[in-house]
């Protein structure tokens, strides 16, 4: 309807010969050369229309396809690329996850041994301290005899030499002996 109405309008302005002041000045408002414009006009149109449309328009429609369907790819590759990362680290995390279980397994372990290792050398050296002390018990047990009995012998030899030179005479060397046993016995068990 509207096109009616455009091509009614440009017929009235072609039948007409004043045509927006184109009196011999400017040839396009002349009426007289509308018709050879219009033709120009229509052929230009058509042909630049042809060429847009079965050129320039496949071009067109194929890249903006090309673009389409690249992205599509690209999106698809990146959902891809994604599951896959997620699978991936969902498998770091469990590699992760026995690692430490490892690790805490290997912790005890090494914890258990060394519990056990100080007690075996705990009980190694409390043996060892045992030996030591009664070994040194003994000794000092030995030595506690031999110098009550060396005690014993010198102070019957000072007692005998005493006795002689204040009486003046010999003494029985095994009598004193067995007085000064029997006294030092006596201090031993007043000290027990």
């Amino acid at each position: 309807m509207k096109m009616k109405k455009i091509f009614l309008l440009i017929a009235y302005l072609c039948s007409t010969k004043i045509v927006f002041g184109a009196e011999e000045g400017m040839p396009q408002l002349n009426p007289e050369y509308w018709a050879s414009q219009t033709f120009w006009l229509i052929l230009i149109f058509s042909i630049l229309y042809l060429t847009i449309w079965k050129i320039f328009l496949p071009k067109i429609i194929n890249s903006v396809e090309n673009r389409k369907s690249k992205i599509v790819n690209d999106l698809n590759e990146a959902q891809k690329l994604k599951e896959n990362a997620e699978k991936k680290l969902k498998e770091y995390e469990k590699i992760i996850e026995e690692a430490k279980k490892i690790a805490k397994k290997i912790v005890e372990d090494n914890k258990k041994n060394l519990t056990n290792d100080i007690k075996s050398k705990n009980q190694e050296l409390n043996k060892a301290i045992e030996k030591e002390l009664l070994a040194t018990e003994k000794e000092i047990n030995e030595l506690k005899n031999n110098s009550i009995t060396s005690i014993n012998k010198i102070a019957a030899e000072i007692s005998s030499d005493l006795i002689k030179q204040m009486v003046g005479t010999e003494v029985n060397m095994s009598n004193v002996s067995a007085v000064v046993q029997e006294i030092s016995k006596k201090k031993l068990e007043s000290n027990l």
